[in-house]
């Protein structure tokens, strides 16, 4: 059992807390990281005001790096001191979307109460998205690190283990859009920008960012957008169909705003498709009409995480960024001390940060 900080959620909506928590000694198949980087993504924001539920009090944060501390009885290739990255990744590999090549999915459960390394005088802590990486150190399954090479910085590093993986990967991984496809980008925050990112990586001819910001979409273009189109315009869509006559052969929605699913629909032409990426709060709904889908043989689909593959996956893209094809410094708006944790977090709420980094 090992004491550290922690920042605390204690009641949904309201400021995090910094206390000493115990963190248990890394049990079969788990390691302790020491962290040196942890960023803040709007999926931490959202269960702390208690979008999805969960258990209180809860440590969340789930986009880390850091060093192995120690390691538990199974666990192979990963040395004390070996850098890594940390995300909520966690796969048991060997149920049959693990076996398949998505461990995105895994099916195999984890009760974040009930089996969380964390703990208070005794009593259990949530461990927040399967990582409770608002803290100093974690301990986390072996499945939820990948290997990291000394020469990229944390702040930029840390991006990888979600922010930079759902863009690029619903992209490459889940789209798999091809060289001269029309892609159309709807929120040009820190998943949106990546998924420019990855439609550039993917040779898309034309690259559409939309989004209610003209700086936002500035910002787009430095990413790699063609185009970009203010959502604020009356019917936006007219807009895209003068740039690609044939509409869009992909949209993905990055922002988990209800109308910007309930308008993705009108980006795409015959046979486009549409990707679920922001995740709106539970219980919202969003609705279109199914007879022009079915008549024009369009589609919509779901990706967690850019159905990320760590193993596959992270290597390449660590080599794109050593190339300069890959942007991550860019991506880091501001670095915060763990004790500024909610002004960070409420840097973050007024949209205009791409991703905040608490260092420690």
């Amino acid at each position: 059992m090992t004491t550290i900080r922690a920042a605390v959620a204690r009641s949904f909506g309201s400021d995090l807390t910094i206390e000493e928590v115990e963190l248990a000694t890394p049990g079969a198949g788990q390691v302790e990281v020491a962290l040196e980087a942890v960023a803040i993504c709007h999926s931490d924001i959202h269960f702390a005001e208690g979008a999805w539920g969960g258990g209180l009090p809860a440590v969340y944060g789930h986009e880390a790096v850091g060093r192995v501390t120690a390691t538990g009885p199974g666990v192979q290739g990963l040395d004390a001191g070996a850098r890594v990255l940390v995300t909520m990744l966690r796969a048991c590999g060997h149920c049959g979307c693990c076996a398949s090549g998505t461990p995105v999915y895994c099916e195999t459960g984890y009760d974040r109460q009930a089996q969380s390394p964390i703990s208070q005088n005794g009593a259990v802590v949530n461990h927040g998205l399967s990582t409770g990486a608002f803290a100093e150190r974690v301990v986390v399954d072996q499945s939820q690190l990948a290997p990291l090479p000394e020469d990229i910085p944390a702040t930029s590093a840390c991006l990888l283990a979600c922010g930079v993986i759902t863009g690029v990967g619903a992209v490459v991984n889940t789209a798999k859009v091809r060289p001269g496809e029309t892609v159309v980008v709807i929120g040009a925050g820190g998943v949106g920008l990546n998924a420019i990112q990855g439609a550039r990586i993917s040779g898309a001819a034309k690259i559409v960012a939309i989004d209610m910001s003209a700086e936002k979409l500035d910002a787009a273009m430095e990413f790699g957008a063609t185009h970009g189109i203010l959502a604020s315009a009356e019917k936006p869509w007219r807009d895209l169909f003068e740039i690609a006559p044939k509409g869009a052969d992909a949209v993905f929605v990055s922002v988990g705003a209800v109308p910007a699913y309930e308008t993705a629909l009108r980006y795409v032409g015959t046979r486009g498709r549409v990707y679920a990426v922001g995740m709106p709060h539970s219980g919202e709904r969003a609705s279109w009409e199914p007879v022009i889908v079915a008549a024009l043989g369009q589609r919509i689909h779901g990706t967690l995480l850019g159905e990320v593959v760590l193993k596959r996956d992270i290597p390449w893209m660590v080599e794109l960024y050593r190339q300069g094809r890959l942007k991550l410094d860019e991506l880091v708006s501001g670095t915060w001390a763990l004790e500024q944790i909610n002004e960070a977090i409420a840097d973050t709420k007024a949209g205009g940060a791409r991703r905040n980094v608490i260092v420690f």
